[in-house]
């Protein structure tokens, strides 16, 4: 094992005893504190001697953004395990397939994840099941699984350690990466802003627990001892509450959340805090972008990263943004210290001038010697900033010419009635593949019309970009990291309007 891996497991295998009886989480207006989230921890591992599971062994968790899943997370890697990360937003019959998969030695999930369906799977896997809660017991061996199989006892043992990360699913079903702890001090770093101290307000955590973004923000906050606030889901009340009640000074927003805020119409005093916030995990665009600064006087950094990344790969800051924000408003940022992005040709010819757009490969020190290939479209400026222009795998190839789907969206949210839009390629036997979109409304606006949204891209771009149809959706379906869920939007499409 590394310095650096056996620093931050050191780190976090101390840091909730660290707090003490002070705060350490608070949720739904109640603190939790780093007693009682250590008490978590401390059961979850005795449970797990119960059971039989051998030290280093792979655990499960059936993440949910509350406490007793927290405490479990930054105790399992602490204790040098392999931690795999399950979604809780799905079927039972989905999670339980997901533990037969995984084939681990223990699950740790909330008692009411544990439906027949998800015990019957760990049952027929050989997986110890133990079940927390926020009331008593808070943690207990879920009956008919109290023990790990002697097949699995030591399930992944083999002297690593690190997470098993989710991605969001947006495209297709979600994936697990895995994230050595040797590169964890990398996914510190990336996230980090301060350090820990008594007037610093709380982190507002409300990203999925089991993704990228929630992992290393619940990480980072242990390993630097500060306190979070952590929000099971987003909501514009809740997070209002605890920006206002903590006086939060920045934090991450999803581009679905920045709307959400914009279109609440809030008084600009809710968000007097804020010195600004950063948005990722998809396009903003720079109207929607431009509004909520107007509105609330709060700048918005944008920023880009990847789960293969293991955090971000660029990002303004507040000098950058001093600087450089009103010349380059649909730029990423700049690249992140330790880091190298370059810009390749899709054909192969290597890579392209400066300011042409190609597949991005970047090169972490901490990850990889090698270059990492990403899926996404970008370009890089003479001054360093890069910008993203959508997503190679998911441009749609209509009979020969290529369709770039963020293009018709950002034609589609100019209109006025028009909160959202989400663009994808769907069969069809004479091209192959055809654009489709769906449109979420503002709310209160005049119901677009399907007709006048074709007309839009009609007269804004090629032939060959107009979609062979559009429907108005009260909402647009999406996860629980806000992304817009492109299997649902295309599952929509009933064979066109003709």
């Amino acid at each position: 094992m590394s310095e650096s891996a056996a620093t931050i497991l050191s780190r976090l295998a101390t840091s909730l005893a660290g707090y003490g009886d002070a705060p350490c989480i608070e949720f739904n207006g109640r603190w939790y504190t780093g007693d009682e989230i250590a008490a978590y921890a401390g059961a979850i591992d005795d449970a797990l001697r119960s059971a039989g599971v051998a030290d280093g062994a792979a655990v499960g968790v059936v993440a949910r953004n509350r406490p007793p899943h927290a405490a479990a997370v930054v105790g399992l890697l602490g204790a040098g395990r392999w931690v795999s990360m399950i979604y809780s937003f799905q079927s039972a019959e989905a999670i339980g397939r997901d533990i037969e998969q995984l084939e681990l030695a223990a699950v740790v999930a909330d008692r009411e994840d544990w439906t027949e369906p998800v015990i019957a799977a760990a049952r027929r896997t050989g997986t110890a099941g133990i079940a927390v809660a926020l009331t008593r017991p808070t943690v207990e061996l879920v009956a008919g699984i109290e023990r790990a199989s002697d097949r699995l006892h030591a399930a992944g043992r083999d002297d690593s350690t690190g997470l098993q990360v989710l991605t969001s699913g947006t495209t297709g079903p979600p994936k697990r990466h895995p994230i050595p702890t040797s590169v964890l001090e990398h996914t510190v770093s990336s996230v980090a802003v301060t350090g820990a101290s008594a007037d610093e307000p709380p982190e507002l955590m409300y990203w999925p627990l089991g993704g990228i973004g929630g992992v290393c923000q619940l990480i980072t906050g242990a390993y630097l001892g500060k306190r979070i606030a952590l929000l099971e889901k987003f909501s514009v009340a809740d997070w209002v509450r605890v920006v206002k009640t903590y006086g939060i000074r920045r934090c991450g927003l999803q581009p679905a959340a920045v709307r959400m805020l914009l279109d609440a119409d809030l008084p600009r005093e809710d968000l007097a805090s804020l010195e600004y916030v950063i948005s990722a995990a998809g396009p903003l665009d720079p109207e929607t972008r431009d509004a909520f600064e107007q509105r609330y006087g709060v700048p918005v950094l944008l920023a880009y990263g990847a789960t293969e990344f293991a955090g971000s790969v660029c990002t303004w800051t507040p000098d950058l943004y001093r600087e450089f924000g009103t010349v380059k408003r649909a730029s990423s940022g700049r690249v992140m210290p330790n880091t190298e992005v370059r810009i390749i040709d899709p054909a192969g010819s290597g890579e392209v001038p400066t300011g042409e757009q190609g597949i991005l490969e970047a090169k972490i020190r901490a990850i990889s010697p090698e270059w990492i290939r990403t899926n996404d479209l970008a370009s890089i400026d003479a001054d360093g900033f890069i910008t993203l222009h959508g997503r190679a795998d998911g441009a749609i190839n209509r009979g020969g010419f290529k369709v770039l789907p963020e293009n018709v969206r950002r034609v589609l949210v100019g209109h006025p009635s028009v909160r959202d839009a989400a663009v994808v390629g769907v069969p069809d036997a004479r091209l192959g593949e055809v654009p489709f979109a769906a449109v979420e409304p503002i709310p209160g606006a005049p119901t677009p019309d399907p007709a006048e949204l074709v007309d839009l891209v009609r007269n804004a771009l090629p032939k060959h970009y107009v979609p062979v149809e559009v429907v108005v959706v009260a909402e647009l379906p999406r996860n629980q990291s806000l992304k817009v869920s492109l299997r649902d939007i295309a599952a929509m499409y009933r064979g066109g309007a003709g």
